[in-house]
C-alpha cells in the first residue's frame, strides 16, 4: 500500500463501470477513500448502456470491503446543482478532497455534416463541459488546502484527428487544452493538472458502440486503433494503474503533461 495515497479522498466521475470503477477500487487498495459519482441511468445519446445505480453500490460494497469508506452519488456532470451537492457532502464527511479523476464521458459516431446539433452539443458538454463544471466545484478545495491533483481522462484523441468523431476529438482536445491552463492557472496553490491519453479500452462504451455500428466490440477497437503492441485495446486496470500512479507523490513534479497509455498507436 503506497503511504502516500492512505487516507486521501478521491473524487471519481463516471464510477459505475469500465475506466471509472477500476480506478477507484485500485485507489481503494491503496488506502483512499471513495467518491463515485455517476449518472447511473439510460441516456437517450448515445443510446447504449451507462452506468447503473446497482453497479455504484456494488462499488461501494467493495471499496468498503477494502477498509476505506465509500460514498456514492448518482448525477449527471451536466447538472450543477447535483455536483454541488456531492461535493458539498464529500467535504462535510472527509473536509476534504484530495484527488479528482475526471473520467465521465460519451463516444459515438457521427459524419461532421450529418450529425444533429444536439449530438454535438451532448458530446461537449459531457466529455469537456462536464469536466469545468466538476472541477470548479472542486478547486476552491484544493486551493484552500494548497494540494490537490486533477487527472483529465482524455484520450488518444485528444492528441490526433479520428474519422466519424470529429466532435469526440473537439471535446477531447478541449481537455488537454484545459489541462494546461488549469496547471499554470493552478501550480501556485500547489495543484498538479495532468491529461491522460488511453488508446482503447476494454470497457462497456466498446460494446455500445459496436451495437451501434452493427460489428462486435474487437472489429470497433481493432478499426480505431491499430496500436503496435499487438494488442486490441488495454484493460481498464491498465488505465487505474496510471491513475495511481499519477495521484501518488511519485508523480510530484509531473504538471501541464500528457501522460499517454497507447500501446505505441500515436508512434504509427
Amino acid at each position: 500500500m503506497s503511504s502516500d495515497l492512505k487516507g486521501k479522498v478521491a473524487f471519481i466521475t463516471g464510477a459505475a463501470h469500465g475506466q471509472g470503477r477500476a480506478s477507484a477500487i485500485a485507489l481503494a487498495k491503496e488506502g483512499a477513500h471513495i467518491v463515485g459519482y455517476d449518472i447511473a441511468k439510460p441516456m437517450e445519446y448515445p443510446g447504449y448502456t451507462m452506468g447503473s445505480e446497482d453497479e455504484l453500490e456494488t462499488l461501494k460494497n467493495e471499496c468498503e470491503n477494502l477498509g476505506v469508506t465509500c460514498l456514492v452519488f448518482r448525477g449527471d456532470v451536466r447538472d450543477d446543482a447535483a455536483i454541488t451537492n456531492a461535493v458539498n457532502e464529500t467535504k462535510e464527511k472527509f473536509g476534504k478532497i484530495d484527488i479528482l479523476f475526471n473520467n465521465a464521458g460519451i463516444c459515438a459516431y457521427g459524419v461532421v455534416d450529418e450529425m444533429p446539433e444536439e449530438e454535438w452539443d451532448a458530446m461537449i458538454d459531457i466529455n469537456l463541459k462536464g469536466a469545468w463544471l466538476v472541477a470548479r466545484r472542486i478547486i476552491p478545495i484544493f486551493k484552500t488546502q494548497k494540494s490537490g491533483v486533477i487527472i483529465n481522462n482524455s484520450s488518444i484523441a485528444g492528441l490526433r484527428g479520428m474519422n466519424r468523431l470529429s466532435h469526440y476529438a473537439a471535446s477531447k482536445w478541449g481537455l488537454t487544452g484545459l489541462t494546461k491552463s488549469w496547471a499554470i492557472e493552478l501550480a501556485p496553490f500547489n495543484v498538479r493538472v495532468i491529461a491522460l491519453h488511453p488508446t482503447g479500452v476494454n470497457t462497456p462504451m466498446n460494446d455500445g458502440l459496436a451495437f451501434l455500428e452493427g460489428t462486435t466490440a474487437k472489429e470497433i477497437a481493432e478499426r480505431s486503433a491499430g496500436n503496435l503492441i499487438d494488442v486490441p485495446w488495454v484493460e481498464p486496470e491498465d488505465v487505474a494503474n496510471a491513475v495511481v500512479f499519477l495521484a501518488s507523490d511519485k508523480a510530484r513534479y509531473i504538471t501541464g503533461s500528457s501522460f499517454v497509455l497507447d500501446a505505441g498507436l500515436l508512434t504509427r
